[in-house]
């Protein structure tokens, strides 16, 4: 997964202001159900995406959102800022970031799994305590079925590869 700066940005900055007010899970809860909300709904978007919708208006609809889901005060100010500068369309790429960066922080990281078929999950444990003892955190594994590889496995951790595919 490519990371924007942008995303990356927003969402350092929230992760620090969750930090310093000791609501992480609280902000990470709040910021992945309006995330699932953007997704499921084609109006809220057509709201924050639409030039002819105010300002005013678009803040009014992120304020009554917040108020009636009880979301973090910290993702709700974080939302506002980010629709006042008219981003909010980058949304998923901040809640990736966010994710990325909280899952550091508390040294994990992620690992995505690309098989040729579907493989026991036996396999999936042992991978899993390999690829901890190489990085030296936790590992969240993530795997794909990919028929278009004959063979092997391709693992992604971070920035690096490590391809035993065929």
């Amino acid at each position: 997964m490519k990371l924007s700066t942008l995303g990356r940005r927003y969402a350092a900055a929230l992760l620090a202001l969750a930090d310093q007010a000791g609501d992480l899970e609280a902000v990470r809860t709040s910021l992945n159900e309006f995330a699932a909300a953007w997704a499921e709904s084609r109006e809220l978007r057509a709201v924050f995406e639409n030039p002819s919708v105010s300002s005013e208006t678009r803040r009014a609809v992120l304020k009554q959102i917040a108020e009636e889901s009880g979301m973090n005060p910290l993702v709700r100010d974080t939302l506002l800022l980010v629709a006042d500068r008219r981003r909010l369309q980058h949304l998923p790429e901040i809640v990736d970031a966010f994710e990325i960066a909280a899952e550091k922080r508390a040294g994990h990281v992620r690992a995505d799994v690309v098989t040729a078929t579907k493989l026991p999950e036996e396999y999936f444990d042992g991978l899993r305590k390999t690829l901890e003892h190489a990085t030296g955190n936790q590992v969240i594994l993530t795997t794909h079925v990919d028929p278009s590889i004959i063979g092997g496995v391709v693992t992604r951790v971070g920035d690096r590869v490590f391809d035993g595919s065929v």
